[in-house]
């Protein structure tokens, strides 16, 4: 019943996309099957599929398009045609693929669109302004001496996977910045929120590669189903109790713009939930669920993505001995030798860090693939059409490792974000956190927190490597995830 019934919609997607064929076939592309296109190769394992688009990248520069054989796909990694796309403040709608987090997340920042998305985003954006960035330092140092203790106990270690112990301190951040909530330390829920995003990040890709399962009406037939009902319960289970747990302690916040900090000047403090509350108690038009939906995806992406640049760049740090004592000499010239803890003046005068930080975003950014519904016909730069309404993957790990734009692309080179390397560069040959009107809310945010807890880590240990660059193996998931996780070995700094 079930192929009868995936048959019967492929002939009817046939017909109705039918017009759009003669743009769409003459963009070039591995070869498909009829009926199912290219549905084949990506169910291999999620490291082969991994491989097989970074091929894909390569061999077919700068365009290519793919199937399922019911939605075609054009895949790009040119910075004009990126360019083209995520400038534009009309194809701002992301994927339909998005649709299927939204059991996850919700109409939320990430996964909306027009005016919802609008409002919202213009509604959220003041709650990561530099100056409240600043006063969130307090919680990154604090986290961040708490990860210094933690690795101490790892020093006696042969190895230590880093992945568990980054994201517990990104989550604990997280929540107790943008949420003001404190989370619990012996709480066994944190750790299974943290496998549960890991598993529905699985079963999301697992979804796209399996054209039959983007159906709820077949995949609620599937045992997948279950796996689903049981991580969201997960999930948000611990974003509602995160909800719950600031909305008693909640004290109103009134939003006046003229509200200053008496002896700095600068607006106060205000958790993003704290806004959403008030903005709710306030008698504006948002609900319980949507600002769990919020909650939702500021925890997940303000954790999941962070947790794998800072583990990322420890490891490049660790395999390059050289780049890692130039962070030492960096933090002790600004600290003239003291054992002095770092402010956020300090941080923001780690120039070299920062360098370090961008190099390690180039070779591993944390999303390695942004997805755009075009909302009108668009001509790239080699004259192909992507036809209105077509699903547009922008691919930013075979953007940054173009040696077109980066010579030598996998050596790590931090030099590259020196301001005279950077003349002439293409402004869209690099977007760690994507780029337009839709780009990450919370990219200094990040900047900051990363730089804290690796100058805080490298202040204190002497990385060793264990996994090197090459050794690492690359899963198809949402984020930029490595399949045995991140390896190094601590010594501690006398």
């Amino acid at each position: 019943m079930i192929w009868w019934f995936f048959l019967f919609i492929l002939g009817f997607v046939f017909l109705h996309r039918k017009w759009r064929y003669r743009y769409l076939m003459a963009i070039p592309g591995p070869p498909s099957l009829p009926l199912i296109g290219n549905t084949l190769p990506m169910l291999a394992s999620p490291e082969r599929a991994w491989c097989l688009l970074q091929e894909y990248n390569k061999v077919y520069y700068p365009i290519y398009r793919l199937s399922n054989g019911l939605l075609d796909s054009v895949h790009i990694s040119a910075p004009d045609d990126i360019e083209l796309i995520l400038s534009s403040k009309t194809h701002l709608r992301k994927s339909i693929i998005y649709d299927l987090l939204q059991s996850w997340l919700g109409k939320g920042l990430l996964t909306s669109d027009g005016d919802r998305w609008y409002h919202r985003r213009k509604l959220l954006t003041p709650t990561f302004h530099f100056n409240i960035i600043q006063q969130f330092f307090t919680v990154f140092a604090t986290h961040s001496e708490a990860l210094v203790q933690q690795l101490d106990k790892e020093c006696d270690k042969s190895c230590t996977n880093i992945i568990p112990l980054i994201t517990k301190f990104t989550l604990f951040t997280i929540c107790e910045t943008a949420m003001g909530t404190k989370l619990d330390e012996k709480k066994e829920g944190n750790r299974d929120y943290v496998s549960a995003t890991f598993e529905m990040g699985q079963l999301f890709i697992n979804r796209i590669r399996r054209p039959w399962l983007a159906y709820n009406v077949i995949f609620n037939m599937t045992e997948k189903k279950k796996e689903q009902t049981s991580l969201l319960n997960i999930l948000h289970s611990f974003s509602k109790s995160v909800i719950e747990d600031r909305k008693q302690h909640f004290k109103e916040v009134v939003q006046n713009e003229d509200e200053h900090d008496d002896q700095f000047h600068q607006k106060k403090r205000v958790a993003m939930l704290d806004l959403l509350l008030s903005v709710r108690n306030s008698g504006a038009q948002i609900s319980d669920e949507e600002i769990r939906e919020e909650v939702d995806t500021f925890i997940f992406e303000g954790h999941d993505t962070t947790s794998a640049a800072i583990s990322y760049a420890l490891m490049l740090i660790a395999n390059h001995s050289n780049v890692q004592e130039k962070i030492v000499e960096e933090i002790n010239h600004i600290v003239d030798g003291s054992s002095r803890p770092l402010n956020f003046a300090d941080i923001q005068q780690l120039s070299y860090l920062e360098r370090v930080v961008k190099e390690s975003l180039r070779m591993y950014p944390s999303v390695p693939v942004i997805g755009r519904r075009v909302d009108f016909d668009v001509v790239t730069s080699t004259s192909h059409v992507i036809p209105k309404d077509t699903i547009v993957s922008v691919h930013i790990f075979g953007l940054h490792h173009n040696p077109k734009f980066y010579p030598d692309p996998e050596k790590f080179d931090p030099d590259r974000f020196l301001p005279q390397n950077m003349k002439g560069r293409h402004p869209f040959s690099y977007i760690p956190f994507s780029a337009g009107p839709r780009n990450c809310i919370g990219q200094r945010f990040a900047m900051v927190e990363m730089k804290t807890a690796i100058a805080s880590v490298v202040r204190n240990f002497r990385l060793l490597p264990i996994d090197k660059p090459s050794d690492l193996q690359f899963m198809a998931h949402l984020i930029l995830k490595a399949n045995k996780g991140v390896h190094i070995k601590f010594e501690k700094r006398q």
